[in-house]
């Protein structure tokens, strides 16, 4: 029988990677379809809500939003906060993971020369710098962790995300930080994570 669940992204980890981590880290059994990003994405793009994706389907609906679905995962797998304020701290935290990728993605992707190369110090000096600063002192105050001092959906979010971001970067972005390679460390040692890193696609 077929899984319930059928996520679709890119051959890569960026934005759906935490979707990956909570599927596994619950043991709930997903159809993991990878699109390669340069030749399968352009024929499919218009046949997606918004034309983007992740999405998940499940029972013949579509769900789409990267942190949608893992806050809907993350509720399954009870990787959420003990209360409302605490959601909102973790929604918060995600947001700005995501803001921090996608800022990555703006320059990385810049198709003009010129003008990626204008952006390369700002993004590569200024902005990681900056995010990742702030990010590790908000584990080192969270007792390892980015909220509550406990595990939670943002955690792997950061994780996953971080490692597109080093690619998109040039340079391991966590390597020098302490609080974020223990986090990455932890999260990779997870059971059922741990098993998926193991085994996953060698890609970026």
């Amino acid at each position: 029988m077929a899984p319930a669940y059928k996520l679709t992204y890119f051959n890569l980890t960026g934005l759906g990677e935490v979707i990956r981590f909570l599927f596994h880290y619950g043991g709930i059994e997903f159809e993991d379809v990878r699109i390669e990003e340069f030749t399968e994405w352009p024929a499919i793009k218009s046949k997606m809500p918004f034309g983007q994706i992740p999405i998940l389907e499940y029972n013949g609906k579509t769900y789409y939003q990267c942190r949608a679905i893992a806050r809907y995962l993350a509720k399954q797998v009870k990787l959420v906060g003990k209360d409302d304020l605490e959601n909102l701290e973790i929604d918060q935290t995600a947001d700005v993971v995501s803001d921090l990728f996608q800022k990555t993605v703006d320059y990385y992707y810049e198709p003009d020369e010129k003008v990626k190369k204008n952006k390369e110090g700002p993004t590569l000096d200024e902005l990681l710098p900056f995010y990742i600063g702030k990010l590790e002192k908000q584990i080192q105050d969270n007792n390892g962790y980015l909220v509550g001092g406990h595990l939670t959906w943002a955690d792997l979010h950061l994780v996953g995300a971080s490692e597109y971001i080093s690619f998109m970067s040039g340079k391991d972005i966590v390597a020098n930080t302490t609080y974020i390679k223990a986090l990455k460390q932890k999260v990779h040692g997870l059971p059922g994570i741990r098993e998926y890193i193991s085994k996953r696609p060698n890609v970026a």
